[in-house]
Formats: structure tokens, C-alpha cells, sequence
């Protein structure tokens, strides 16, 4: 009898230990699912910058084809993939001379000719591009770049 009564006793005590272990726990474990979410965002977004300016890279190696161009084709790319907002997008393309070219030095896209190597770099501001739950990467931003040989 001595031994029920002090069970009895001990559960009473204990009555509230779940909850205040819950309270403790549940803010960490969602803390981390909302950051597992995030970290999984930023790299999704990084590929996606990657491959917009591999698809810039391929249109601007394209014979006739001018930097407008390119530029509308990589921000419909980021656009419809990631919703960005293209007036976030920045976007360079350098050409360098390639091995066999003779004369002067291209200016920009129009002037390349067939052996050229064409660059595109895309920079997307994280703040542009993050669902904003975390701010840990914010003033960040994600960078793609490719180089391709104009045809």
C-alpha cells in the first residue's frame, strides 16, 4: 500500500514535465524544419541562376542574335522557373576574342564572330529570390556563370 501511494504521488508531481518539454523542444524542432526549408530554397535558386545563364549562353553563341535578346531570354528563364522579378536580374556578357580571329577585338555581342568565347554572368539578389521566412541570407546574392563558343 505504501508503494502505490507514493507512485500516486510521483505522477502528480510530474503532471507537467511533458508540457514544459514540449515548450522547450517544439520551437527548436520548427526552427529547424523552417531552416531545412530555407537552406533547400537557396539551392534550388542557385541551380536555377546556373542554368539561366547556361540558357544565356546558349542563345548568345546563336549567329544574329544581340544582347536584348539574351537578356529577355534569361529573365523569362528566372521568371518562370523561380517568379523573380526581372528588374533584379543582373546580367553581363563579355566576349573574348578567340584564337583564330583576326582584327580587332569584339565590343560586344554583335561584333562576335564564329570562335569567340561568349560569357554570361547572372547575379540575383537573395532578397529578391528567398520566400523571407529566415533572414540569414540576407544581402546576399546567388551568382551563375557560363562560357560558350560562338558558332
Amino acid at each position: 500500500m505504501f508503494r502505490t501511494q507514493r507512485a500516486r504521488c510521483s505522477a502528480q508531481r510530474r503532471r507537467g514535465a511533458a508540457l514544459v518539454e514540449a515548450a522547450i523542444v517544439l520551437p527548436i524542432f520548427f526552427l529547424a524544419i523552417l531552416a531545412m526549408v530555407e537552406f533547400g530554397r537557396a539551392m534550388m535558386v542557385g541551380q536555377l541562376v546556373t542554368n539561366a545563364a547556361r540558357e544565356g549562353a546558349r542563345r548568345a553563341i546563336l549567329y544574329g542574335s544581340d544582347g536584348e535578346e539574351v537578356r529577355t531570354h534569361v529573365t523569362e528563364f528566372l521568371q518562370n522557373a523561380a517568379d523573380i522579378d526581372p528588374e533584379h536580374v543582373d546580367m553581363t556578357i563579355t566576349v573574348r576574342p578567340g584564337p583564330d580571329r583576326t582584327g580587332s577585338p569584339p565590343e560586344d555581342l554583335a561584333d562576335s564572330a564564329s570562335g569567340d568565347r561568349v560569357t554570361v554572368r547572372v547575379v540575383v539578389p537573395w532578397d529578391q529570390a528567398g520566400w523571407g521566412t529566415l533572414r540569414w541570407l540576407g544581402g546576399k546574392s546567388f551568382r551563375g556563370q557560363a562560357t560558350m563558343r560562338h558558332e
